[in-house]
């Protein structure tokens, strides 16, 4: 019944409440309408609240989403750097190192460099004392081969030379020799001899007398010895000997022949034990067994010339090869004074050059031993 009645409390209209029955047509749906109206706009709000919180919220997450990224982007970025910073380090080291062993390389090979060139001016400096003293001895030994080949020529069964036969000179003569033997080289002994015992004996008859001018130029040339004609010693020689002498009728071969003594490069051969070369040049100039080639007259030749290594051979007649021998046996004495084989006092070397002009002269004036 209390449930019939609370029913019957609830269908009936609270007091002081009213509800038209019939509406009019103006305002028949207003009410319901306004509040149809006043419901959509709460629900339209509470649509965009809704929408709007729902946006704020995806917002939020996108961006703590994206500054996750970042976050995580930026550890990332971070890591590589490290590592990056750390191969950086890495190759920077290598090449420091790379450097120094460039570095180490470089000096060693420049010390290595110097040291081969030290080592080359040190060998070439060897070598070149070597070819000098090499030099000086070849000099020496073709001195001493001229001196023996003048020995052998000038050495004939009617004129025998006195340093080839020892049994042919005087008492006093033989003991100075031997007194001077104890020489081991055997050519240098022969040579040594034959400087100290060139000067021939004294003629009981002959005077002599230093001429002063001649003896001084000599002195002069003596201090400081040279084959350069341009001294005043060597230019009077020359001129007064040396260059008559060897003034041929066939001028051009003269000077040729001039110019061989002077070098040392003349060799005299006789022609009976030869045979006969190959002529390179004319018969006119070579001559023959029978003609001259320096005078260009009719001759006997026994000997023949050659210059140098020319291989051309000039048959002369006894009294050019007399002429030719003169110069040499000169040239050959100053050459052994420059040398310093000769050990003499210096007025007895003078009087040997004195000796060998006159040689020069009497052989230009036609007078040379029969054995020519």
């Amino acid at each position: 019944s209390q449930a019939s009645f609370e029913e019957d409390s609830q269908k009936q209209p609270a007091v002081g409440h009213w509800k038209t029955l019939m509406p009019s047509k103006g305002s028949k749906e207003e009410p319901e309408t306004g509040c149809q109206d006043a419901g959509g706009a709460d629900e339209t709000q509470s649509t965009e609240q809704l929408n709007v919180s729902r946006l704020r919220s995806s917002s939020v997450e996108i961006r703590e989403k994206g500054s996750e990224f970042l976050k995580e982007e930026l550890h990332k970025a971070q890591k590589e750097l490290k590592l990056k910073d750390k191969e950086c380090e890495r190759l920077s080291k290598v090449r420091e190192q790379l450097e120094q062993e460039l570095e180490e390389l470089t000096a060693s090979l420049f010390e290595e460099a110097h040291k081969m060139v030290r080592e080359a001016n040190t060998k070439q400096a060897a070598s070149e004392k070597q070819l000098r003293e090499a030099r000086g001895k070849i000099d020496m030994l073709q001195a001493e081969v001229t001196a023996l080949k003048t020995l052998v020529i000038t050495s004939t069964p009617s004129s025998p030379n006195r340093e080839l036969h020892p049994q042919l000179q005087s008492p006093s003569k033989a003991v100075f020799r031997k007194g001077h033997g104890r020489n081991k080289s055997t050519s240098s002994a022969m040579v040594s001899a034959a400087s100290q015992n060139v000067t021939p004996e004294p003629v009981s008859h002959e005077r002599k007398e230093v001429d002063s001018i001649l003896f001084a130029e000599f002195q002069a040339w003596k201090e400081s010895p040279t084959l350069d004609k341009s001294c005043s010693f060597l230019d009077r020689i020359y001129r007064e000997d040396v260059g008559p002498c060897l003034d041929f009728t066939k001028q051009e071969l003269s000077e040729l022949v001039r110019v061989a003594v002077e070098q040392n490069t003349l060799t005299i051969e006789p022609v009976a034990s030869q045979t006969l070369p190959v002529m390179k040049v004319s018969a006119e100039e070579c001559g023959g067994p029978k003609k001259c080639a320096l005078s260009g007259l009719p001759r006997t030749c026994k000997h023949r010339i050659m210059l140098g290594d020319s291989g051309n051979y000039y048959y002369i007649s006894p009294s050019c090869r007399a002429r030719i021998t003169a110069v040499c046996n000169f040239f050959t004495y100053i050459r052994y004074i420059q040398q310093g084989l000769v050990r003499q006092d210096v007025e007895l070397m003078y009087w040997e050059v004195m000796r060998l002009r006159r040689e020069m002269s009497l052989a230009k004036l036609g007078f040379y031993p029969s054995e020519m």
